[in-house]
């Protein structure tokens, strides 16, 4: 057994260096991987140019782009936070219950189809976003419009 107690360091780091003044401040979104993933399509259908202006520094920069795409990326953080911000204000409910499903059914979005749903159809409603996953083959239904979960633990009919 070993002879000297266990040490933890329990310090949050935080470079307190300012960033510089031509990159555009922006407060961090502050959520947790199942909101992310929650608004994650909706992110992209409101966000599409500036995470393509985003990808478009990254590839110019060949790799070294860490510093001179910090504007696009606040740019891209700044458009994120605003649509968490919208869904909280107009369909918090229906976005809560999504989320905490994923949280409790380790990610798996064909477990959370009814929720998923009722999420879908409320930010259509009222923030005019849709939800499109890209490279889906055309003329075949969408897998979250489906009736019928193939892998979901009850794949009877959900909504």
């Amino acid at each position: 057994m070993a002879q000297r107690d266990p040490q933890f360091n329990q310090h949050v780091l935080v470079d307190t260096t300012p960033m510089p003044d031509h990159i555009p401040k922006v407060e961090e979104i502050g959520a947790t991987s199942a909101p992310l993933m929650s608004a994650a399509y909706f992110i992209g259908d409101r966000c599409k140019a500036y995470n393509d202006d985003f990808m478009k520094c990254k590839d110019e920069a060949n790799g070294r782009g860490e510093i001179e795409c910090l504007k696009e990326g606040r740019k891209v953080t700044r458009c994120a936070a605003s649509v968490i911000k919208d869904i909280n204000t107009h369909c918090l409910q229906q976005f809560t219950a999504h989320w905490e499903c994923l949280e409790n059914n380790n990610h798996y979005l064909f477990e959370c189809r009814r929720a998923e749903m009722a999420l879908n159809n409320c930010i259509f409603d009222k923030l005019g976003l849709k939800k499109t996953i890209p490279d889906s083959p055309p003329n075949q239904v969408p897998v979250h419009l489906r009736p019928r979960q193939k892998f979901a633990q009850f794949p009877g009919p959900q909504w």
